[in-house]
């Protein structure tokens, strides 16, 4: 039975295949999945926004990404949804914002929620909801395991996926290390820079910095300063030159602060057989094998030796654990059995109800 799914995006990020934010290029390839298998994916996203399926846009907010600036985009939303759900027959609402408890549409139609963040990055609210048929997808095991005890709303985990056969390889690699993603503080990129200069190796670091006062600080402050030769500074990057680059480093390096939920960085090198040099918060143990598809390393010191030893990891073997394990196919279908249970559930309860009340 063909579906039709209204997919609602964080409201201060464009979605596409070149977004930079993982949540953003997720939806994007979902809503790719779906058309592709015969349902209809209604997508709602800022302005710049690009899918396969049919896009409502909402304006995006152009200077400092405040708190007044987050509250309008939230307003926008919640009255694109109440539009798209008057003139639509939606079957079940897919929402990827980490923000999404305030734009949740009144009860009525099925709800999903990707948490693409980590559990604690939340509102205590989520973890208590009301709202009936309202669900809540991990991304990986190790954040499932991280939600809160009791949260019957609850499914398993659904792995990010990606293209892989879209991502190339070269035969010819450069000694060079790469980094890539929003350019935030949680991300330390610095120590991925720190480590690079000890291990006498040029990083290449690309990503977008958003206009939110904190990122920008971050890099005037503490990247830009460090950013020197041999390292350099690419920018934002989309779908074609990011894979060229992952193709080309001899490791990317992810040396994140946070507990990443998965790591779409991480993926794609792996798909370019490309090992992936980090620090083992959240769930990059889960992603990365250790000596298999790279390293997973305590401190800066010990990861500017891994980034030199990272020649020495077969990138068929990285290619080999991203089709297994993060292929696009699985994550989408993964999708639509979750939808599956969203609208079981709801349709067993209606009966319960009826018979209740017979």
């Amino acid at each position: 039975m063909a579906l039709t799914v209204l997919q609602v995006a964080y409201p201060l990020a464009p979605v596409s295949a070149d977004a930079v934010g993982g949540a953003e290029q997720i939806l994007a390839w979902l809503d790719h999945g779906l058309v592709e298998r015969g349902h209809r994916s209604l997508v709602i996203a800022c302005e710049g926004s690009t899918v396969a399926g049919e896009l409502r846009t909402i304006p995006a907010e152009t200077g400092v990404l405040d708190e007044a600036a987050r509250q309008r985009a939230q307003a926008r939303m919640r009255e694109a949804i109440r539009d798209v759900l008057d003139r639509h027959p939606v079957d079940l609402v897919h929402l990827h914002g980490v923000d999404a408890m305030a734009y949740l549409p009144p009860p009525g139609v099925p709800a999903l929620l990707t948490l693409h963040l980590p559990p604690n990055w939340y509102p205590d609210l989520l973890w208590r909801l009301e709202r009936p048929d309202t669900w809540l997808v991990p991304v990986s095991e190790t954040q499932a395991r991280a939600c809160p005890g009791g949260t019957a709303a609850l499914l398993p985990p659904v792995l990010n996926g990606v293209p892989v056969e879209a991502f190339g390889r070269v035969t010819r690699r450069r000694p060079v290390a790469a980094a890539l993603g929003r350019i935030c503080p949680e991300k330390g990129f610095e120590h991925a820079l720190g480590a690079a200069t000890l291990a006498r190796m040029p990083l290449l670091l690309a990503g977008q910095v958003y206009a939110y006062e904190a990122h920008r600080r971050y890099f005037d402050d503490v990247l830009r300063p460090r950013l020197v030769r041999p390292h350099r500074w690419l920018g934002p990057l989309g779908f074609r030159a990011k894979r060229h680059l992952l193709s080309l480093a001899q490791c990317v390096a992810v040396p994140s602060l946070c507990d990443e939920t998965s790591s779409l960085v991480a993926i794609e090198a792996m798909a370019c057989g490309t090992p992936v040099v980090a620090f083992p918060r959240g769930a990059l143990p889960e992603v990365v094998t250790e000596g298999v598809t790279g390293f997973l390393v305590p401190d800066v010191d010990c990861m500017a030796e891994a980034m030199q030893g990272a020649r020495f990891i077969d990138p068929d073997a990285c290619r080999a654990a991203a089709r297994a394990r993060f292929g696009l196919d699985a994550m989408v279908e993964g999708y639509l059995a979750r939808y599956r249970t969203a609208l079981r559930s709801r349709r067993d309860g209606a009966d319960r109800s009826r018979a209740m009340a017979g």
